[in-house]
């Protein structure tokens, strides 16, 4: 009796036990985003529960304890952390680095935003509101960010739609919190944070296509235009990345787009055109949609200044896009040569066609020709000088090509076409004679003119890599060319987004050519010291291996 007694007893407890060990479970589930869509893939882990990954459509289901204080939610190396231990209920859908879409939920806090503009919530009297915007605002005055961005943070998460002064203030400090940045890893965080920010202005205040444009803008000053710009797949990924935030903004700003906006989104596509990213049908799409857009901005601008840029930038456009190599030949050549034929006496519309067609490479064509001959009948100016010297060096009559090149250098009073006509005589020198110190002195005659001319930076690395074979004693001495080389060619990866392919890709290929460690030993030279190239090249460079 005692016996069964202590049996019936132990089943109770074990019951008991059971029961108390279901009631202390739970499940918790909900849905987790990133940059407002859905998230597949992230890692749910439950304080005193399990840890689960979400489906494709970002959901997710995770055994929990009825005393789990927080959910963390990683993707990759980043993680955040859901405290859930004031919170009721059962269902949390986490807004893992963009915004939830459905709610009014911070995705900075996880806490109810307040959307109501300024003058609701002065109205209100809404003291954290006020209290908050009076520090922040007189810190921020007063340029002193770093203590001003806990007050505007507060503003920025829980009073999201309160004044679009909180964007536009929270842009310049985040610029600023970049550019004194004190290592990469600040500055990338620092950039992640302004990037979110424009995302976070279209959703409270709009105007997409515009911010979209800005984000761009930036994107590209601080990812590129650096002192260490991105190389490889890493340049390629920034270039996609701002690529679509342009074509958005073009797309829907039309002929409101900013001049700047439509100029980074040719040299984008361009880039990515040179990279394979791009096919050329896009970028004869993309050029016909800046240039129709320019072309609603002169028609209807009543502006003198304004008129000036959108032309410079028009014909800086054509540029991009006759030296991108989309532009097809046989399709201009059918497009202008009817024109031609009506406008034979038009000295402004010859001189157009003939830029068109010299940057798409179309200079062998008979109409190229015909169109070069009439225009030095009707204005023998410089330019047409220049287009003639083009037509002789086609035809390999060095000596005229020489001849007009000369006539259209001295007489042209334009220093930016001058500056074009000395970079493009150093090259055809180079390649028809091989004058390697002539071909050098005509491209610094166009770094005078144009400091940041990168296709004249780039000739002269060329210019060094051509020299490397026949300069000094020994394989070490021809090797230490590579150094100066090289140095044009970063010169030239910085100066513009235009040559900053090419010039990654050859920066890559002569450092194999550095002289290496050893000999430099032997001869007492140091890794980063100043070295001289002697010679007619008379340069100082410094010392890698």
């Amino acid at each position: 009796m005692k016996v069964f007694a202590r049996i019936t007893l132990l089943i109770t407890v074990l019951i008991l036990a059971s029961l108390t060990s279901l009631t202390a479970q739970r499940i918790i589930k909900g849905t987790v985003y990133r940059e407002g869509k859905p998230a597949p893939g992230i890692t749910v882990q439950a304080h005193k529960g399990g840890t689960v990954l979400t489906g494709f459509e970002g959901k997710y289901e995770v055994k929990a304890h009825r005393k789990t204080k927080w959910l963390k939610f990683t993707y990759i190396n980043d993680t955040r952390k859901l405290v859930i231990s004031k919170k009721e209920g059962d269902v949390f859908d986490f807004a893992f680095d963009g915004n939830i879409p459905t709610g009014e939920i911070s995705e900075e806090s996880q806490e109810k935003v307040v959307l109501k503009t300024h003058d609701e919530l002065i109205k209100d009297k809404d003291r954290e509101y006020m209290n908050e915007m009076s520090l922040y605002y007189g810190f921020y005055q007063q340029g002193n960010y770093e203590t001003a961005l806990p007050h505007w943070k507060i503003l920025y998460t829980k009073y999201p739609k309160s004044t679009l002064n909180i964007y536009i203030h929270g842009a310049n400090m985040y610029e600023s919190f970049i550019e004194n940045a004190q290592n990469q890893e600040d500055k990338n965080t620092f950039i992640d944070e302004l990037m979110k920010l424009y995302d976070k202005r279209i959703k409270y205040f709009g105007e997409k296509g515009y911010v979209l444009g800005r984000k761009a803008l930036d994107w590209f000053k601080y990812k590129i235009e650096t002192e260490n710009p991105p190389e490889g797949d890493e340049l390629t990924q920034v270039l996609k990345s701002g690529y679509e935030w342009l074509n958005e903004s073009v797309a829907e700003q039309a002929e409101k787009s900013e001049l700047q906006v439509m100029i980074q989104f040719m040299q984008t596509t361009r880039s990515l055109f040179l990279l394979g990213e791009l096919p050329k049908e896009t970028v004869i799409q993309n050029y016909d949609l800046c240039n129709n857009n320019l072309n609603m901005i002169l028609a209807k601008s009543e502006n003198e200044e304004l008129t000036k840029n959108a032309t410079d930038v028009k014909n800086y456009i054509e540029e991009l896009f006759g030296s991108s190599g989309a532009a097809d030949c046989e399709a201009l050549i059918n497009i202008f040569t009817p024109q031609f034929e009506e406008k034979s006496n038009d000295v402004e519309f010859i001189k157009n066609m003939l830029r068109r067609l010299g940057r798409a490479k179309c200079d062998e064509s008979q109409l190229f020709s015909q169109a070069s001959e009439r225009l030095y009948e009707l204005e023998p100016s410089a330019e047409a000088a220049f287009n003639m010297a083009r037509r002789y060096v086609k035809r390999d009559n060095i000596s005229r090509a020489k001849r007009y090149y000369k006539q259209a250098m001295d007489q042209e009073t334009d220093r930016e076409l001058l500056a074009n006509y000395y970079y493009e005589y150093a090259v055809f020198i180079l390649a028809k004679e091989r004058a390697l110190q002539e071909a050098r002195s005509y491209a610094r005659r166009a770094l005078d003119i144009k400091p940041d001319y990168c296709q004249a930076l780039m000739l002269i690395g060329d210019i060094y890599v051509q020299a490397a074979g026949s300069y000094g004693q020994d394989a070490f001495e021809k090797s230490s060319v590579y150094w100066l080389a090289v140095d044009y060619y970063e010169r030239a990866r910085r100066a513009g987004q235009d040559c900053a392919v090419d010039a990654s890709r050859l920066i890559s290929v002569y450092r194999r050519y550095f002289p290496n460690k050893e000999e430099a030993f032997f001869r007492g030279i140091q890794e980063g010291r100043n070295y001289q190239i002697g010679g007619w090249i008379n340069e100082s460079t410094k010392v890698r291996f």
